[in-house]
């Protein structure tokens, strides 16, 4: 995997000098050194230990009352050093311009760290009526251009939808307006669904299989409004997956005894979320919010899932229904060289519409989270230092007959995050 990563780096500088080898093509070769030093003071729900920061653990006591969750941590990492190239190609017929896209890290995948991970790689055909077409993998539609402006990492999730993912991306636009409309599948950053066949099961994995097996992709539609400072805008997301698609069943016969039939079940389950956000940008002044009602989101690093609502007794299989949560953040930033800004993010559990009687999916017993951020970062052309600091608390609890959680306990986190970043 190594010798790979070296590969890929070193093509990605012959690309960068390859212009004068390719007539009609030009390249743009970039990236950076990023060093991210982070505390945070209890343990986290959280990805590659702990760069990807969530939201504080629920507290767990041993038998001395002691939270096995209340232990403080933290660590320096390069992970999210960069290497990347934009390239435009010649023209097509009827005026088409064609321009790519190859950036890589070094985060890795799961728990394999300092490996290349491929962050965007597609291509993107200009067309001289107002359109274009983009096929491959970026940024996650409802990331969308609309995104906070911090210091962190997790780019404000789960407030913020994050995943970047295979798509064809199709863009309208006309005047001041601009219609995006997307087919999404799923690669690096996945569902949640059961962890296996059982009837009954709630224990859960991350699969490419539940969307693969629904062969649908996500569905994405949206509107937005766009000025020099302006960007406002509403969009709509539909995903429909299949959680199982046999169900192992066991029974009991005459005599007492258990055992167990493996039937092929034909499941679904279907969910909608909403989406509004709006940026305001000018000289060193930026406002930025945005306002998510999600339904099963588990694929965008937030929380939510899915409950059981209905279960066949002779085959197993299942019916679902969605898990709603609302989440909402917005950012202001000011400055260019000493640069400061603001953080707020919130997000509350909503529960489903009907009586479940299993729950699937990710945090599913936090009924708010809170969080409040606060940075300032000194810039220099190719250069930035930076101090970042951010509160959270969770407040955890039972779920009750529609999944919303009840009876609460709230648990805090301290976080700080120093960042040095060198771009070229």
């Amino acid at each position: 995997m190594k010798k790979t990563g070296l590969f890929l780096a070193f093509a990605l500088l012959a690309a960068g000098t390859a212009s004068a080898q390719k007539k009609h093509f030009d390249y743009k070769f970039y990236g950076q050194i990023r060093t991210d030093l982070f505390y945070n003071s209890r343990s986290n729900s959280e990805t590659v230990d702990g760069l990807f920061y969530m939201y504080p653990k629920d507290e767990a006591r041993d038998p001395n009352g002691e939270d096995l969750n209340g232990i403080p941590s933290g660590n320096f990492y390069t992970l999210y050093t960069r290497l990347g190239v934009d390239v435009k190609g010649p023209k097509l017929g009827h005026g088409i311009r064609p321009s790519a896209k190859v950036e890589v890290d070094f985060r890795g995948s799961g728990t394999s760290y300092s490996t290349v991970r491929i962050r965007h790689a597609y291509f993107n055909l200009d067309f001289k009526k107002h359109s274009s077409l983009l096929v491959g993998q970026t940024w996650h539609p409802l990331y969308g251009d609309v995104a906070p402006d911090i210091m962190n990492l997790n780019m404000g999730a789960p407030y913020q939808p994050f995943s970047r993912a295979p798509q064809a991306r199709y863009r309208f636009h006309q005047k001041k307006f601009q219609l995006t409309a997307a087919a999404i599948w799923q690669s690096q950053y996945l569902a949640v669904g059961p962890a296996d066949n059982k009837v009954g099961t709630v224990s859960t994995k991350k699969s490419q299989d539940f969307l693969k097996n629904g062969l649908t992709p996500e569905f994405y539609l949206g509107l937005d409004y766009k000025t020099p400072h302006l960007l406002a805008g509403v969009g709509v997301e539909m995903m429909s997956m299949t959680p199982r698609t046999t169900s192992d069943i066991t029974k009991e016969n005459s005599a007492g005894d258990t055992y167990s039939e493996t039937y092929r079940v034909h499941e679904r389950i279907t969910s909608l979320s909403y989406e509004a956000h709006v940026k305001y940008q000018k000289e060193s002044f930026l406002l930025a919010a945005k306002s998510v009602l999600g339904s099963n989101l588990t694929q965008t690093s937030t929380v939510g899932g899915y409950g059981i609502t209905a279960t066949d007794p002779v085959t197993g299989e299942q019916e679902y229904t969605p898990l709603k949560t609302s989440h909402t953040w917005v950012n202001v930033m000011y400055g260019k060289k000493l640069r400061g800004g603001l953080f707020g993010g919130y997000l509350k559990n909503l529960g489903a519409t009907e009586k479940v009687n299993g729950l699937i999916g990710a945090g599913l017993d936090l009924d708010q989270l809170a969080t409040a951020t606060a940075e300032i970062s000194y810039n220099l052309p190719n250069w930035k230092f930076g101090v970042e600091y951010s509160y959270c608390n969770a407040w955890y609890g039972s779920n009750d007959e529609k999944g919303k959680v009840v009876d609460t306990h709230r648990v805090d986190n301290h976080r700080i995050v120093a960042v040095a970043l060198f771009q070229f």
